[in-house]
């Protein structure tokens, strides 16, 4: 008795390019550490066996940009800190996601002064908003389906018509 008898007449499975990759893209993607302050616990915790999130396909942290699509900016973001934050980002190849963690990296946070800059949407795009003080490792992991959702929407750019 082979599969076919088994399984029945299934058809074929047809998808479109463009779902497939996404799809793989949801399913492999590689997060950036970059944590900056108390939300870092958290996002470690949401890493960690209670929940998981290699359930995702994202089995560690990347400590190099050039390894990561995802970059996770956990904490508060100093004036000092923006220019490594946004090289790093350059870094990271393309296509590339980042999710802003916690209100201190959302808005600034309790702090209301010059040091800390308000919203890392300054420095770089930010993709999905996670909040909280801190945010709870649920949350990120709302964040990051939240993020995929949306990836797996996303259309193929079309070719620009530049000369080389």
């Amino acid at each position: 008795m082979g599969v076919e008898q088994k399984l029945g007449n299934l058809g074929a499975v047809t998808t479109t390019l463009e779902q497939a990759v996404n799809w793989s893209r949801t399913n492999a993607m590689w997060p950036m550490l970059f944590g900056l302050a108390c939300c870092a616990i958290e996002m470690m915790s949401a890493q960690a066996a209670d929940y998981d999130m290699s359930r995702f396909g994202m089995e560690l942290m990347r400590p190099s940009p050039r390894q990561s699509d995802l970059m996770i900016v956990a904490g508060r973001v100093s004036r000092k800190m923006a220019p490594v934050l946004r090289r790093l980002y350059d870094q990271m190849p393309d296509p590339k996601w980042v999710v802003a963690m916690g209100d201190c990296c959302s808005c600034g946070g309790v702090f209301n002064n010059y040091a800390i800059v308000p919203g890392v949407d300054e420095i770089v795009p930010v993709d999905v908003y996670v909040a909280g003080c801190p945010p709870r490792p649920e949350a990120l992991i709302h964040g990051i389906l939240t993020l995929h959702a949306k990836v797996r929407g996303e259309k193929f750019a079309a070719p620009s018509a530049e000369v080389r």
